[in-house]
């Protein structure tokens, strides 16, 4: 008998629930030490499986991709950001790409917002403080933080994310929203939430907080670099939520170490696990360790969504969330 399954690698742990029901769709292998793969074994995965399943921490180039002995005809990546994906040289190679959008939107909506209040309001650093055992009580001017409600912010890159923390911060915190976009926003989204579409200068010069919610691209490699942070208010506070190299680590070290910046929440880095020199020791930044789409129902629901493009592709149906060089730039 014929064995005609495809093989199927997941380069990191999923959630048991959807790596079960992929492994009924293939021959799967999984990885149960739930460490980043090196290159040779990159390398390796896609000479070997018709289907891989990466993430994030999975960096396959033109080098990788392009190679004679590659076998992998579909790469089903488990999340919405693909900048770690050469998509041109795998559509070269036929190989076809899907992303998870949509699923993970409120989730890291909540945790921009949750490094926001954090930075605004020095919780990070007065939780430190309690744990620390050096806390002495209660007194009129200890800690003073500042206040979110009434205060502007300005979010780069208004899609699904940026929208629904726009969507937070203004019915819930009656805050003012600026924007920046390559398009303006539907006109019932600008309508009920007031937004204003700004310029980058401007948004920079009359934001309280800025969050950084646009996709990592070549345009947006350290879109915030010296010049712009120089560009923001003395008070204002930095929230990354996005892609680590949107932000030059060394200039937001420097402007934070200076006081050019109240303060920043971040929770992706430019060289992930490894942060700039001097960032964890300043005590105006909050350091997350890339959770933005960590509940459990959205790591599920990103799964399944992977798993149906994975399906689709195996059926020989339309794929869902098919990700190529024409579309890459709007999604």
């Amino acid at each position: 008998m014929i064995d005609d399954k495809q093989r199927i690698i997941i380069t990191r742990k999923w959630p048991a629930q959807v790596e079960g029901k992929m492994a009924a769709l293939g021959h799967l292998q999984t990885n149960d030490l739930d460490q980043p793969l090196s290159r040779d074994e990159l390398g390796f995965a896609l000479q070997n499986a018709e289907i891989l399943c990466p993430t994030v921490t999975d960096k396959l180039d033109a080098e990788l991709l392009l190679n004679a002995s590659v076998q992998t005809k579909f790469i089903a990546n488990f999340g919405v950001g693909f900048n770690h994906i050469d998509i041109v040289a795998a559509n070269s190679a036929g190989i076809v790409v899907a992303n998870t959008p949509g699923v993970l939107t409120e989730a890291t909506a909540e945790l921009a917002l949750t490094l926001l209040l954090m930075s605004a309001r020095r919780a990070a650093e007065g939780e430190r403080l309690v744990r620390s055992g050096n806390w002495t009580g209660w007194r009129p001017t200890h800690m003073l933080s500042t206040a979110v409600t009434g205060k502007t912010i300005g979010i780069v890159g208004m899609g699904r994310i940026g929208t629904a923390l726009a969507q937070r911060c203004h019915h819930g915190f009656g805050m003012r929203i600026l924007y920046c976009n390559r398009n303006p926003v539907d006109e019932s989204v600008a309508d009920d939430l007031q937004a204003k579409q700004v310029d980058m200068h401007e948004l920079l010069a009359t934001s309280d907080f800025v969050s950084l919610n646009c996709p990592a691209s070549a345009q947006t490699h350290h879109l915030i670099d010296a010049h712009a942070l120089r560009q923001m208010q003395p008070h204002a506070h930095l929230i990354n939520t996005a892609r680590g190299n949107i932000i030059d680590e060394v200039a937001l070290v420097a402007a934070l170490s200076s006081a050019e910046i109240a303060g920043a929440g971040l929770d992706v880095y430019e060289q992930e696990p490894n942060l700039a020199r001097g960032l964890m020791s300043l005590q105006n930044v909050v350091l997350l360790p890339h959770m933005g789409s960590g509940t459990l129902e959205t790591r599920q629901a990103m799964g399944m969504r992977a798993l149906a493009n994975v399906a689709a592709f195996l059926q020989g149906a339309p794929i869902p969330d098919i990700v190529t060089a024409s579309n890459a730039v709007a999604k």
